[in-house]
C-alpha cells in the first residue's frame, strides 16, 4: 500500500472525525468523551487524539463538572469537554424598520456584549448597512475584542431572502433592502463569513434554541408586530420554501373584497391585526401621534377600546392560524412580537380562535407565549444561532476557528 496516501486518508479521516465532534458539540453542548464515541460509533482512543488535538489549538476546553447537572458517565461526574470559551466569537445582528440590534456570544451562546441603535424607517440600504457595521464594531470594542475575533455573522432583515444568492425579493418594492445582494454587501464591508436570513425566522431560530419552542420538533413561530409573519422548523429543520417566501402571513387575503394592500392584494390580514392598523382604529381615544407604546400602557391601565381592538386582532390571527395548524400540523405554536406583550388579551382569543376553527385536538397544539419577546433582540439571538449551526460547513469560519483562537 502507498504509505504516503494511506497518510492522507488518515488525515482525512481524522478531520472527518473532528467535524463530526465539533457537530456534536454544536448541537448537543458539552459531552463526555465515551458519550461522543458512542454516538460516533468510532473507539475512544481515537476520539482522545481528536479531542486532545482540538485541546491543544484552544478550541476545546474539559470542564470540571456536568455543564447539566445530570448523571455520571462511566462513574466520572466531570470531564465534559466544552468549546473554550475564547475559541472565537459568533455575532448575530437583526434589522426591523426603525431598528438594528446586535449581540456577540461564545461559542456556548453566552452573551459578550450587546448594541442597539436606531434607524430611519425610510433610511436606505447603504444607511442600514453602515449603522449596522458600526453597531457591530461597538459591541465588540464593549466585549473587549475586534472583527478579528468573529468567526462569522448571521444577519435578519425583512423581506423575502433568497437562500441561494442572497439576494432580498418580494412583493414590497418598497423595502429598503429589495433587489440588493445584501450577503454580497455585508461581507464586503465586513470580510467575514455572513450569513442572510428573514428577521422573523432568526426570532424562530432564537426560540427553538433559547426559548419557547425549545425541544419542538414542528414549531410555529407567529411574529404580531408591524408586520405579521411566521417560522417555521419541521423535523427541527428551518422551512425558508423555495425562494424564501415562507410565512408572509400578513399577506394573506381574508377578504377578498376589504380594503387594497400595498402588496397589490386586498384584505390582507396585516391592515386588520398589524401594529398601523391598530393605531388607525385607537387614533380617536389615543390620539394620531400615539405609538405601541402607548397602546400596550392604554391596555394596562384597563383602556377598553384597547383591549378591544388588541382582542379582535388575537382573534382574527388565531382564525388563520387554525387553517395554518390544518395544513401543518404544529406541535407548538410560539407568539412574539409587539403586539403580543399585551398578554392575555392578546393571546386569549387568539388561542380560542384555534380551538374553534382547527381540526387538532386542543390537547395535541399548545399555544405559548414567547420566551424571548421577539424582535430584533431576539432576532439578533438567532443570528448568532444561525452562524453556529454553520460553523463545519462554512470553510472559513473553520479555518477561523482551528487558526485564530483567542485561547491560544
Amino acid at each position: 500500500m502507498n504509505s504516503a496516501r494511506s497518510g492522507g486518508s488518515l488525515r482525512d479521516l481524522r478531520q472527518s472525525n473532528s467535524l463530526h465532534v465539533l457537530d456534536l458539540i454544536v448541537g448537543q453542548g458539552p459531552m463526555h468523551r465515551a458519550e461522543m464515541a458512542r454516538r460516533l460509533g468510532i473507539s475512544r482512543t481515537t476520539i482522545t487524539t481528536i479531542t486532545r488535538d482540538l485541546m491543544e489549538r484552544g478550541v476545546l476546553v474539559e470542564l470540571s463538572e456536568r455543564a447539566d447537572g445530570g448523571d455520571e458517565i462511566d462513574g466520572r461526574a466531570g470531564d465534559q469537554l466544552a468549546f473554550h470559551p475564547m475559541a472565537g466569537w459568533i455575532a448575530g445582528m437583526s434589522q426591523v424598520l426603525d431598528r438594528i440590534c446586535v449581540r456577540i456570544t461564545d461559542l456556548t451562546g453566552h452573551e459578550v456584549s450587546s448594541a442597539e441603535g436606531p434607524i430611519g424607517a425610510k433610511d436606505e440600504w447603504q444607511l442600514r448597512a453602515e449603522a449596522a457595521v458600526y453597531l457591530l464594531d461597538r459591541a465588540l470594542k464593549e466585549g473587549g475584542g475586534d472583527r478579528s475575533d468573529l468567526l462569522g455573522v448571521g444577519i435578519g432583515l425583512p423581506g423575502q431572502i433568497n437562500p441561494v444568492d442572497g439576494i432580498v425579493h418580494g412583493a414590497l418594492a418598497d423595502q429598503p433592502w429589495h433587489g440588493i445582494n445584501a450577503r454580497q454587501e455585508m461581507n464586503r464591508r465586513l470580510e467575514l463569513p455572513v450569513f442572510i436570513e428573514n428577521n422573523v425566522r432568526l426570532e424562530a431560530i432564537a426560540e427553538a434554541k433559547w426559548g419557547a419552542g425549545q425541544g419542538i420538533r414542528d414549531l410555529m413561530y407567529v411574529s404580531m408586530s408591524s408586520g405579521i409573519a411566521a417560522g417555521f422548523l419541521f423535523g427541527g429543520e428551518l422551512y425558508r420554501g423555495s425562494v424564501g417566501g415562507a410565512g408572509e402571513l400578513g399577506h394573506v387575503s381574508i377578504d377578498v373584497n376589504g380594503a387594497a394592500c400595498r402588496c397589490g392584494n386586498r384584505g390582507c390580514l396585516v391592515l386588520v391585526a398589524g401594529a398601523p392598523a391598530i393605531l388607525s382604529r385607537l387614533e380617536a381615544t389615543l390620539g394620531p401621534s400615539a405609538t405601541m407604546n402607548d397602546v400596550l400602557a392604554a391596555n394596562a391601565a384597563g383602556d377598553r377600546p384597547a383591549q378591544n381592538v388588541l382582542a379582535e386582532a388575537g382573534s382574527t390571527v388565531g382564525r388563520l392560524l387554525a387553517s395554518m395548524c390544518n395544513l401543518l400540523n404544529p406541535q407548538r405554536i410560539v407568539v412574539g412580537g409587539q403586539t403580543s406583550l399585551a398578554g392575555a388579551v392578546v393571546l386569549d382569543p387568539l388561542r380560542e380562535s384555534i380551538i374553534r376553527y382547527a381540526l387538532t385536538p386542543s390537547a395535541a397544539l399548545e399555544v405559548v407565549a414567547s420566551d424571548l419577546g421577539g424582535g430584533p433582540e431576539a432576532g439578533a439571538a438567532g443570528g448568532a444561532a444561525l452562524a453556529l449551526s454553520k460553523l463545519t460547513s462554512s470553510p472559513e469560519m473553520l479555518a477561523r476557528l482551528l487558526q485564530g483562537s483567542r485561547a491560544q
